[in-house]
């Protein structure tokens, strides 16, 4: 919070009466307020422009930085609309690291995944780490955790009461996550989360993938002001009509940018005054190979979008959205200085990043060094699980020898699973997965001490041959999930996370083939994004050793608990029904040999 004094600063800073820290000139700048180009310096103070004009002399004093922007275009620093940061595997500090030199300084996120692990009180250390990088996290409380339905075991659940006194904050932004089916099925703690948002006029965030009609309509009627699932451009198109922002996902996985433009370029363009951009979940050979919001404004254009709108899609839209414009999202006096200089809005190549006034690569090199902070004991041990044996592993009918007929959760992509019923020897009294028929077994472990849950169940299409992998870095819950075909193998998987503190693991034939370790809530790591994406291919590469062809093995296992992902999923709970919000029992008959 600005004191009186800091804001007697600005304004002398604002009248040239003190001197600006850095100036940039002889650039154009790109308005994403008007939608215009023209040549502009800029001044800045601290963290914060002081001065957009023809001219910024009188702001320069002896000490003042210049940058030459000749040739070179001025954006606002990007904001990523929604993404659960944790997902990258990347700490905070690692994070920032990776997609600042591609001009995202801001995030909205609800840091969903440390709460899950680590309570409300975990945030503090967080905010902590952030405070010391010259990057910003928009912070919405999530409407509550787990976002599971029926609910499944987290260290911490965020209730109306939370809401009731973080929405009251400052620091706390919104509603974060609102699922559509918590609004359905009016569920209390939801329903306190809204108005407690309402009351002190914070944005509600919402996901209703697939909401259409009297769906939808029942949704809104929550106030939600904002929505980041559309899997069509028609649904798209619909949400906006009825008042949504609508967010665009270009995850590492789940790429809708192509398919939602299509509601831009094919409709009308007016709908992308009310589009922005999210990656939602993203890793770091992503990143590195691909950039992060800079390739979302490079495919809008691709695929038709005016350069400047796209720029505005990913800069002043969601800023507006999420109610943070007062802050960031453009370049104008009195907004954070976050300011890119990019090669030409056509090809939009991000060059040099300033994120709160700080400098944080110039022309491609980078200026900034990145330090982790210390952690806390209480983000290095959150696993409280005792070793497993190969018998926990197993599913055990009442007969000998014979089949079983079982449910399995089939993936045929990374945001869909569907039933396939199969047939399955019993031998000894345990239900044997088939190689032949590409079905595994799956188990989703609680890993907090407070129930000791171990749900079994049956899953399809990922062509395990041997082996088995494990991850704690499983959103909603970040639960220990293990899928493989052979009980021996998942015990091995599963303890060597439970000793390590968490993480990822492919294992075969009695051997840990590859290992990535996350001992930071057993989600996060301080590796450098580099590192990080190396034993992310290593890993991929190992688990696509045991046979499994699905385009990012450790990925697609870490949603299998994502109850809101159509229409199946597994958490320590039990098998659920996304369609019946109910747990489902996965062995359906047993027939005698």
């Amino acid at each position: 919070m600005k004191t009186i004094q800091d804001l007697a600063s600005l304004i002398d800073a604002g009248a040239a009466k003190i001197p600006a820290d850095l100036v940039i000139e002889n650039g154009t700048l790109v308005n994403v307020d008007t939608a215009e180009y023209y040549a502009a310096d800029i001044a800045i103070y601290q963290e914060t422009i002081v001065a957009v004009d023809p001219d910024v002399s009188d702001h320069v004093g002896e000490n003042t930085q210049h940058i030459d922007a000749t040739g070179k275009y001025l954006t606002p620093g990007m904001i990523d609309g929604h993404i659960h940061v944790e997902c990258s595997k990347l700490s905070l500090t690692r994070f920032s690291q990776a997609v600042l030199p591609h001009g995202t300084t801001s995030i909205v996120s609800g840091l969903d995944e440390y709460i899950s692990v680590g309570g409300l009180d975990s945030l503090s250390e967080i905010f902590e780490e952030l405070n010391q990088l010259p990057f910003k996290v928009f912070w919405g409380l999530p409407y509550k955790t787990p976002y599971t339905i029926p609910r499944s075991t987290v260290a911490y659940n965020v209730n109306g009461a939370d809401h009731e006194k973080y929405q009251a904050l400052n620091q706390c932004y919104g509603v974060w996550e609102t699922v559509r089916e918590s609004v359905q099925t009016k569920d209390p703690d939801t329903l306190q989360a809204i108005l407690a948002a309402q009351k002190y006029h914070k944005p509600i965030f919402g996901c209703s993938p697939m909401a259409t009609g009297k769906d939808l309509n029942q949704f809104l009627m929550s106030g939600v002001h904002v929505d980041h699932e559309s899997y069509s451009h028609e649904e798209f198109l619909e949400k906006a009509r009825k008042g949504l922002h609508v967010v665009i996902r270009e995850s590492s996985v789940t790429k809708f940018l192509a398919e939602n433009i299509k509601a831009i370029t094919e409709n009308t363009a007016g709908v992308a005054r009310h589009t922005s951009f999210c990656t939602d979940d993203v890793n770091a050979h992503d990143i590195l190979d691909h950039g992060h919001l800079d390739h979302m404004v490079r495919l809008a254009i691709k695929a038709g979008v005016e350069p400047m709108t796209a720029i505005q899609m990913a800069t002043i839209n969601g800023a507006e959205a999420y109610h943070i414009d007062d802050q960031v999202g453009s370049i104008a006096p009195g907004k954070q200085a976050d300011i890119l200089l990019v090669d030409q809005p056509g090809t939009f190549n991000v060059e040099t990043v300033i994120s709160k006034g700080q400098v944080v690569t110039d022309n491609n090199q980078a200026v900034k060094k990145f330090v982790p902070p210390i952690r806390s004991e209480k983000l290095l041990d959150t696993i409280d699980h005792e070793l497993m044996t190969a018998e926990d592993f197993t599913t055990k009918v009442d007969i000998t020898n014979g089949t079983a007929e079982v449910q399995t959760i089939k993936s045929v992509g990374p945001f869909v699973r569907k039933r396939l019923d199969v047939k399955l020897d019993v031998e000894d009294g345990v239900i044997c997965p088939n190689v032949k028929q590409n079905v595994a077994l799956a188990s989703v472990i609680e890993r907090y001490g407070v129930n000791q849950n171990h749900a079994h169940g049956f899953i399809s299409g990922w062509s395990f041959n041997r082996g088995a992998i494990a991850t704690t870095m499983s959103p909603d819950d970040n639960n220990l999930v293990v899928a493989g075909v052979d009980p021996d193998d998942m015990t091995l998987a599963a303890n060597t996370l439970i000793e390590c503190g968490g993480g990822q693991v492919v294992v075969a034939d009695g051997k840990v083939l590859s290992l990535l370790e996350l001992p930071i809530a057993g989600i996060n790591t301080d590796l450098t994004p580099e590192k990080l994406a190396e034993k992310e291919l290593e890993l991929k590469k190992a688990a696509q050793e045991l046979g499994c062809q699905l385009p990012d093995p450790l990925f697609y296992l870490s949603f299998l608990p994502i109850t809101s992902i159509p229409d199946l999923a597994l958490t320590d709970g039990g098998n659920v029904d996304y369609t019946k919000l109910a747990y489902f029992e996965p062995v359906l008959t047993v027939t005698e040999a």
